[in-house]
């Protein structure tokens, strides 16, 4: 069995990286290859070449909603922070929230932008499982309306303690982001710009698009001290007709699929569970660790991810745990900045 505490190590905090670079392609990538065992020193602006022709990019098209939430309870006048998760068609939203002492159903919270001027009061409904409340802003407003006047970009702890400037909006999405529902970036996505893509594609390398919205639960260590213990957060994705017949075609013509990022790999695996890849829709709480064979991915772009992470385990299970292990050490003593707006790994 699998223990958690095998997952682990040490990370210099500076390396965390609180910025992301200026130009995004110029970010470093350490080319981890399975076959001869060897790790390589590249940056991402390099990708073009890295890959072959007839392969096939496979890119998370998730666009990160402002999902950070600020207020007050309006009877007490006491702060309010919180995260929206999901909104169904009624207008009813699930948050999760942080105040002072016990919030009562009925109660209000008012929310309010960056600059403390546009307010929408948030009525709380329900408490429901794991800590979170049903609730209904006070406005006509769509969700995702709302949440771009009043949302803040949601920011993982690390960076910042999770405040946000200006320009994160921008900077915390991909230049490919299309459809909005997640709450954290897909971050291997982060370092493409146009121009690294159409060089992509004029080396006949396919770029195809999937959507994983990814949930809160992407950042949360896993806490069970077995592996097999450990209870997989839901997240919803998609992959069409269209893009499996173009993963199919490149497979059949000797060309390999290459995931950028781990969401990515989440949405390929899950619609391959029955054997081969097909259409897929809906919630995955597919955990990938050891043993797993992985049957529609060939190749990994990612970022580095946090010790005791279901991500970390994912890319030592798809890339070889000594052999990964070795390039965490590799990327630590050569001051690699690690995770959302740090530097990336290629694994073929």
């Amino acid at each position: 069995m699998a223990e958690i505490d095998h997952y682990d190590y040490e990370l210099p905090k500076e390396l965390i990286a609180q910025q992301p670079l200026a130009r995004r392609a110029d970010a470093r990538l350490l080319v981890v290859d399975r076959q001869s065992q060897t790790l390589e020193h590249y940056y991402v602006r390099d990708l073009p070449e890295l890959l072959s022709p007839g392969n096939a990019l496979v890119l998370n098209n998730t666009r990160v909603i402002p999902a950070r939430l600020v207020g007050y309870r309006t009877r007490t006048g006491g702060r309010w922070s919180g995260l929206f998760l999901s909104a169904d068609t009624h207008g009813i939203w699930q948050v999760l929230g942080q105040t002072r002492g016990k919030l009562q159903v009925g109660e209000t919270v008012t929310l309010h932008d960056v600059n403390g001027q546009n307010e929408v009061p948030l009525r709380m409904l329900a408490k429901l499982d794991g800590g979170a409340w049903a609730a209904k802003p006070e406005a006509d407003s769509t969700a995702f309306e709302l949440l771009e006047v009043i949302g803040r970009v949601p920011l993982p702890a690390y960076i910042r303690d999770g405040e946000m400037i200006e320009r994160d909006r921008e900077t915390y999405q991909t230049v490919f982001a299309t459809h909005p529902g997640a709450v954290a970036a897909p971050t291997a996505g982060l370092h493409f710009t146009e121009s690294i893509l159409d060089k992509i594609r004029q080396r006949a390398i396919r770029t195809c698009h999937v959507t994983l919205h990814v949930g809160i639960g992407t950042f949360r260590p896993i806490t069970a001290q077995e592996l097999s213990e450990h209870q997989m957060h839901c997240e919803w994705g998609n992959i069409d007709e269209r893009t499996v017949a173009e993963l199919k075609a490149a497979r059949d013509s000797g060309g390999r699929i290459v995931a950028v990022g781990t969401t990515s790999v989440r949405v390929l695996e899950t619609a391959s569970r029955a054997g081969a890849l097909e259409p897929w829709q809906g919630e995955t709480d597919l955990f990938i660790r050891p043993p797993y064979t992985f049957r529609s991915v060939d190749a990994l772009l990612t970022n580095f991810h946090l010790p005791k992470s279901t991500l970390l385990v994912l890319v030592r299970t798809f890339g070889g745990d000594d052999l990964i292990r070795q390039a965490y050490q590799e990327a630590i003593r050569e001051s690699y900045r690690f995770y959302s707006y740090g530097d990336a790994m290629l694994i073929l």
